[in-house]
């Protein structure tokens, strides 16, 4: 949520403070998505399953709460293949906006050699 108290959508992106974002809101959303997933798989529904499951992984709230467990857990100083660490919040709501699924081109794969 916004510090207006609006809900966060795709479109609101240039009014969003990272540090005023309602977590909980947030982890709701995507909670309640995650669980209708889960009754439409046990019921199974394939179509609505994969329409929920697209649904997910384009919320802006999904995208939201992912930047935001990678950046908060314990291995958040570790840079990955593109070298890039995000710990400002202008930093993290570049890499939510950056989260998308056309023009992905992935990097190769890191490797480090351990003497033995």
């Amino acid at each position: 949520m916004t510090a207006a108290g609006k809900p966060v959508t795709g479109a609101t992106f240039e009014a969003i403070h990272w540090d005023v974002i309602n977590w909980r809101a947030i982890e709701q959303q995507v909670r309640r998505l995650q669980m209708r997933i889960a009754k439409a798989t046990q019921e199974r529904r394939w179509g609505k399953v994969k329409a929920l499951q697209w649904l997910l992984t384009h919320a802006f709230s999904a995208k939201l709460l992912a930047v935001q467990r990678v950046t908060s857990n314990t291995g958040r100083n570790t840079p990955g293949v593109d070298g890039q660490i995000w710990k400002t919040p202008t930093q993290k709501l570049k890499g939510v906006q950056s989260l998308q699924r056309r023009g992905y081109r992935p990097q190769p794969l890191r490797r480090i050699y351990i003497p033995k």
